[in-house]
């Protein structure tokens, strides 16, 4: 019989990857409030007419825009630069492409 303790204590030599989903999911919630100023920006106060109307579907993007920071950040293995640069691209358009889809509907 084969004595197996040696081997169970020893230790792993790997080292484990760090966790990047909390910087890209702060950099998705970030981008998505940065996306829902634009359009006060480019047409004023009128907005808030349309968001009486249209609230629940830019709020149903708020946990698509963290899920996409989550997803760039771990792709891109925690590059910060590129992961706020892809998720701004990314959310911006998803929130611009509801808002016109909505406006011109």
């Amino acid at each position: 019989m084969h004595n197996v303790t040696p081997m169970l204590a020893r230790k792993d030599d790997r080292q484990e990857e760090p966790s990047w989903s909390f910087p890209g999911g702060v950099a998705g919630f970030a981008c998505y409030w940065f996306a829902l100023a634009i359009p006060f920006m480019l047409y004023g106060s009128n907005t808030l007419f349309f968001f009486l109307y249209t609230w629940p579907f830019f709020l149903a993007l708020l946990p698509v825009s963290v899920l996409i920071g989550i997803v760039a950040s771990v792709l891109l293995r925690g590059h910060l630069i590129w992961t706020l640069l892809l998720t701004i691209v990314v959310v911006i358009g998803l929130f611009w492409l509801l808002f016109t889809l909505l406006s011109g509907w």
